[in-house]
């Protein structure tokens, strides 16, 4: 009997070929980033977009992803960085950047607008394919995690959890973080069951999540 949310699996050669070229030669730049609706780029290509808790790795994941050390890079102050930052793939994808949330020490009036900001976006962009919402394998979903994905239940957006920070795990300990992942996500209807479990400092993962962005319609 196949478990609920199994994991990804390798891609296959031409798959994964596909998924290689697309980030190949670090190619991604920067192109701005946004603090209010009006400032987003035109949705006249493909769209992805990355969420997580702040320290959760996500910046590792973007840098990793692109071949590209220093293109997203993280707050010295977890909490710190309020900007939709969107980088460019190629000719045909926005890679999108969403700020860390759930640090308790972001001031009040901080979080509010960030996250009427993130409502309006995940509720208006009609090019956004997935969100690729980041879980630290240490410790699994967390209420904040589970707030943010019920936003993307209600806005009809597909996301997909990444596991991060995989190779900190003992062993034997990723099986009972994925018990509790697939439990969680067995409540979110937006959820793509389908799980990514990446390192980023070994590499793990990252071909499958290469192939699945490039494979994206």
């Amino acid at each position: 009997m196949q478990l609920p949310f199994p994991l990804a699996e390798k891609p296959d050669h031409i798959t994964s070929e596909k998924g290689r070229k697309m980030f190949a030669g670090g190619g991604a730049e920067f192109l701005k980033g946004v603090v209010a609706m009006s400032g987003l780029p035109e949705g006249d290509r493909l769209e992805v977009c990355f969420a997580g808790r702040s320290n959760v790795g996500k910046s590792s994941l973007i840098n990793a992803l692109t071949n590209r050390k220093g293109l997203a890079r993280a707050s010295n102050t977890p909490g710190r960085t309020q900007e939709i930052n969107f980088f460019m793939i190629e000719d045909s994808h926005y890679l999108v950047d969403l700020p860390g949330y759930g640090y308790a020490n972001a001031p009040v009036a901080i979080v509010e607008k960030w996250q009427k900001l993130l409502k309006q976006y995940l509720s208006g962009r009609q090019n956004l394919r997935r969100a690729f919402v980041l879980i630290d394998a240490r410790h699994g979903i967390k209420a904040v995690d589970e707030e943010i994905m019920s936003l993307l239940d209600s806005s009809a957006v597909t996301f997909q959890c990444v596991l991060t920070k995989t190779d900190k795990l003992k062993v034997g300990e990723l099986d009972k973080i994925l018990a509790q992942v697939r439990e969680k996500l067995s409540k979110h209807p937006a959820a793509f069951p389908e799980l990514v479990v990446t390192s980023s400092e070994k590499g793990d993962g990252i071909d499958v999540l290469r192939s699945i962005i490039a494979t994206l319609v």
